[in-house]
């Protein structure tokens, strides 16, 4: 069995979203001026098919929060979730498999839901690449059973053998781009996980966006996520991307 079909997932789709919702500052260009911040998830979903929760970065969902997170969203929705900085920023994927266990435990619910999209772990700038640690890491983290993905910020990691290692464990290379930094456009996983941070993107950007995810679909299930901030941009972005591939 080759490491592609043992990873393989039964189901190919287009998830694209933001990485948040809770912004009540993106009404009223996203959001009707009139709907209650309580119900901010459930109209997102009604426009976006996934979302990337960062609130896991600093702390851990209670059951019945991530039980709301479910019923705010129907069946197609799916949820991705950045790990928790104390595995990426604190042990910097060292020693971690007691937080990786917690982290697991605590989105459970999603994954028995079938509405899971992937765990990222975004790296800290200034973590230069370590091929045993990220292997050893990624060696423990088979155990959790989620698809995983992995941003680098640090130039040195944008390697051979860097790519090779995510292979071995069917993990995503995130292909991110920013005003700062782009990341090689290299799959390593029977998935792709995008994320769009640059501060601008015109019409002509986000029909190139559109045909990249459609042609990576043919391969399996993508994700992208674009920029949440104050501003509603990231979010209308990310809405015109999927009307237009719905509408296509």
């Amino acid at each position: 069995m080759t490491g592609k079909e043992k990873h393989a997932h039964p189901y190919r789709g287009i998830y694209i979203g933001c990485s948040g919702w809770a912004y009540p500052s993106w009404k009223p260009d996203f959001y009707p001026a009139s709907i209650p911040n309580k119900q901010l998830l459930s109209y997102y979903a009604t426009r976006l098919n996934s979302v990337e929760v960062n609130y896991t970065f600093r702390g851990l969902p209670g059951a019945s929060t991530v039980r709301g997170w479910l019923d705010a969203t129907n069946s197609d929705f799916r949820f991705s979730f950045k790990a928790p900085q104390r595995i990426t920023h604190i042990l910097r994927l060292k020693g971690c498999q007691e937080s990786l266990l917690r982290f697991a435990d605590s989105i459970r619910p999603v994954v028995e839901a079938n509405r899971h999209g992937l765990v990222l772990f975004q790296l800290p700038p200034n973590m230069k690449a370590d091929y045993e640690r990220l292997n050893a890491f990624l060696a423990d983290a088979q155990k959790i059973a989620f698809r995983l993905a992995f941003e680098f910020r640090h130039e040195s990691w944008f390697s051979a053998e860097t790519y090779s290692i995510l292979r071995d464990y069917g993990a995503a290379l995130c292909i991110a781009e920013s005003d700062d930094l782009i990341t090689p456009e290299e799959h390593t996983a029977p998935f792709s996980f995008y994320r769009f941070r640059k501060s601008e993107y015109s019409a002509d950007d986000l029909a190139a966006i559109r045909s990249r995810l459609q042609a990576r679909s043919a391969e399996g299930d993508v994700f992208a996520y674009f920029k949440h901030e104050e501003s509603p941009a990231g979010a209308l972005h990310a809405a015109s991307v999927l009307e237009g591939l719905r509408s296509a």
